[in-house]
């Protein structure tokens, strides 16, 4: 009879679980390119992402197609990921007022690798994400140091993570930005980089970062070009670290007072 009595307060928490299993938060993993240059990685990111869907009890929805940017079909998923969007990546008006919207009611962000080169002209769209894609030297094995160790995105890697991947160097860079990862540029053959980015940050600058907007909470990183990215544990821990971190306190109520700046 003790045995029991032990053990109904178990079943009866295995009952209200299974009752009531924890509700999926959804993510869309958005692709689009407009007119330029198009990475060959979109397919492998697409297949990585969906994997950290199912690891991470996430509903993973994919799509390339610009209609999608409604406020009634965004209001669904609880996360966008940009990945290896570039140029224009709207086709209306609207569709940036939806995506704006978004933003400020408590949506979050993930941007990757060319992400940061989307909408060129629309200066609100750099200050969000973090910044706007400059140039790049040629592909080819570099040191990134670790500026916040404590980060989901970067507990995984060692201090001075060894990688190959392209240095990207960006403008327009949003000063509210928490640093995540910088490349050590004294490890960066580049015959250009006097010109840029010179000694704007000393012997190093941001490859990736988070920060919270205008009521959501973004992540970025730079890295992500090859396609043997999306298959390497430690690049998929970093984008998992911060997709997990975008998607924590995203139930905040939303902020009605902000409004659109396209």
């Amino acid at each position: 009879m003790k045995i029991k009595l032990m053990l109904l307060p178990f079943i009866l928490f295995v009952t209200v679980v299974f009752a009531n299993p924890p509700i999926q938060k959804r993510v869309l993993v958005y692709t689009k390119n407009g007119k330029g240059f198009v990475h060959t990685n979109i397919a492998t990111s697409v297949e990585a992402l969906k994997k950290i869907g199912i690891l991470n009890n996430l509903i993973v929805d994919v799509s390339e197609d610009p209609s999608v940017m409604t406020s009634e079909k965004l209001a669904k998923y609880n996360c966008l990921v940009f990945s290896n969007t570039n140029n224009e990546i709207f086709e209306t008006e609207e569709q940036r007022r939806a995506f704006v919207s978004y933003i400020h009611n408590g949506g979050a962000f993930v941007g990757i690798h060319i992400a940061s080169g989307s909408e060129r002209n629309w200066p609100w769209f750099h200050e969000m994400i973090g910044g706007l894609f400059k140039r790049h030297p040629a592909f080819q094995s570099f040191e990134i140091k670790v500026i916040d160790k404590n980060h989901p995105s970067t507990v995984m890697l060692p201090e001075i993570w060894k990688k190959e991947d392209e240095c990207y160097f960006m403008t327009e860079l949003n000063p509210n930005s928490h640093v995540l990862l910088a490349a050590d540029l004294r490890t960066v053959i580049d015959t250009e980089k006097e010109v840029y980015p010179g000694r704007v940050f000393g012997d190093y600058f941001p490859l990736a970062w988070c920060h919270q907007f205008e009521g959501a909470r973004v992540f970025y990183t730079a890295l992500g070009h090859a396609d043997k990215d999306y298959l390497d544990p430690l690049f998929i821990k970093h984008l998992t670290g911060g997709i997990l971190w975008a998607l924590d306190k995203n139930s905040k109520k939303p902020n009605r007072n902000k409004k659109a700046r396209i």
